[in-house]
C-alpha cells in the first residue's frame, strides 16, 4: 500500500479509501466484517462511510453501516482515519436533513453514537444543500471541530463555484475550512477535470473520488442486453439501483467500454485494475475510494496501487473517453 498527505494537512491516508455504502443492505454484517479485514490487511487506513447509508435504504435502515463499522473498529479506533457524512434524509421530519445548524449538531452527535467513537477525523457535507445560507453551515461546522467531535471537514458533490464560495466564505468568517472534496471520477466520468479538480490543485485539498469503477461497469462483467443480475445496478438496492442505471446504463457507455477491453487486452491487466490505476494517475487525486460485495472483490482494485499504468495505455484510455469531460451534450 502507498500512502499520501491528505492535502494541505499534516495527516496521511492510505492511497485507496474504502467505502462502505453496501454494507447492511446489500452485504450483511459478516461479510462486511470481512472485507473491512481484507482492506486493513492491505494496508488500508482509510474508511469512509455516512449516516444515510447503507444506500438504496429505507428509513429504518438509514444508519446500519455506520454501527457496523463502529463495532468492528471497537478496540483499534486509533489505527483508522474514518471520515463519515451528513445531510442526507435521516426521518420523517422536516428538519431531519441538510445543511442547517440543527441538522449538523443533531447528526453528527447520532453518528458518534452509531460508530461507537468520540470523533471522526473527516466530516463532510454529503451533497449541497442550497436551502441553507453557507454561513451558517459553516458556522455550524466550525463548532463541531472546535468541539473535538471531527478533526476536518470536507464536501462532497459540490460544483466547484460553490466550493470556491464556501471557501471563500469561511475565510471571511475565520471558520474551519474545507480540506477535501470527495466526487464521483472515472473513465466515464470525467466532467470535474474542466472546473473542480483545478480548483482542489490551487486550494490544496485532498481529492478523494467515489465511483472508480463506474459502480462495476468498468469491470466489464455487464452486457447491454442483458439485465443486470447482481451489484449496484438491480432493483434489490432499490432508488440506488435506478440512480446507477440512469448514470451508466446506456449504449455510448457499453460501446465505449468494448473499446476499453480491447485496448487494456494486451497488457494482461484487468479492466477494472486498469480503470483504478487511471484514476489513482491523476497526480490530484489523493485516495480513490473501493468498495465490494465480498472480499475477494477486492484483490483486482488492491493491486491497482502498485502496478503504475503504462504512459501509452493511459494517453490511449484518455482519447478513448475524452467525450466524457463535457458531460451529455456531447451525447
Amino acid at each position: 500500500m502507498q500512502y499520501r498527505k491528505f492535502g494541505n494537512t499534516g495527516l496521511t491516508v492510505s492511497r485507496l479509501t474504502l467505502g462502505t455504502m453496501t454494507f447492511g443492505l446489500q452485504t450483511d454484517e459478516n461479510v462486511s466484517r470481512a472485507i473491512m479485514d481484507r482492506a486493513s490487511e492491505a494496508g488500508v487506513n482509510f474508511i469512509d462511510t455516512a449516516d444515510v447509508y447503507p444506500l438504496g435504504g429505507t428509513h429504518d435502515v438509514v444508519g446500519r453501516t455506520e454501527e457496523i463499522v463502529g463495532r468492528w473498529l471497537a478496540g483499534k479506533r486509533d489505527r483508522y482515519i474514518l471520515a463519515t457524512k451528513a445531510v442526507g434524509v435521516m426521518g420523517p421530519l422536516a428538519w431531519n436533513k441538510g445543511a442547517s445548524r440543527k441538522h449538523l449538531l443533531d447528526a453528527i452527535d447520532a453518528s458518534l453514537k452509531r460508530l461507537n467513537t468520540d470523533y471522526v477525523d473527516l466530516y463532510q457535507l454529503h451533497m449541497d444543500d442550497r436551502d441553507t445560507p453557507l454561513d451558517e453551515t459553516l458556522e455550524a461546522l466550525d463548532v463541531i471541530v472546535r468541539h473535538g467531535k471531527a478533526r476536518y471537514i470536507g464536501v462532497s458533490n459540490f460544483l466547484a463555484y460553490r466550493l470556491a464560495r464556501a471557501l471563500g466564505r469561511a475565510d471571511v468568517l475565520r471558520t474551519a475550512r474545507f480540506v477535501s472534496v470527495q466526487p464521483r471520477y472515472n473513465l466515464l466520468f470525467r466532467q470535474i477535470e474542466r472546473e473542480l479538480l483545478p480548483l482542489a490543485e490551487e486550494e490544496g485539498l485532498a481529492v478523494i473520488p467515489y465511483n472508480p469503477l463506474a459502480g462495476g461497469l468498468l469491470t466489464g462483467k455487464h452486457r447491454h442486453d442483458a439485465a443486470p443480475s447482481d451489484g449496484r445496478f438491480t432493483a434489490t438496492v432499490g432508488k440506488a439501483g435506478e440512480m446507477y442505471q440512469e448514470r451508466y446504463w446506456h449504449e455510448r457507455e457499453f460501446q465505449t467500454i468494448e473499446k476499453l477491453k480491447a485496448t487494456v487486452a494486451p497488457t494482461g491487466r484487468s479492466l477494472a485494475s486498469t480503470s483504478l490505476a487511471w484514476v489513482l494517475e491523476n497526480p490530484v487525486v489523493t485516495s480513490a475510494i473501493i468498495g465490494a460485495s465480498r472480499p475477494e472483490q477486492l484483490d483486482d482494485t488492491l493491486a491497482a496501487v502498485d502496478q503504475p499504468l503504462d504512459p501509452e495505455i493511459k494517453a490511449k484510455l484518455d482519447d478513448l473517453t475524452v467525450e466524457y469531460r463535457w458531460g451529455d451534450a456531447q451525447r
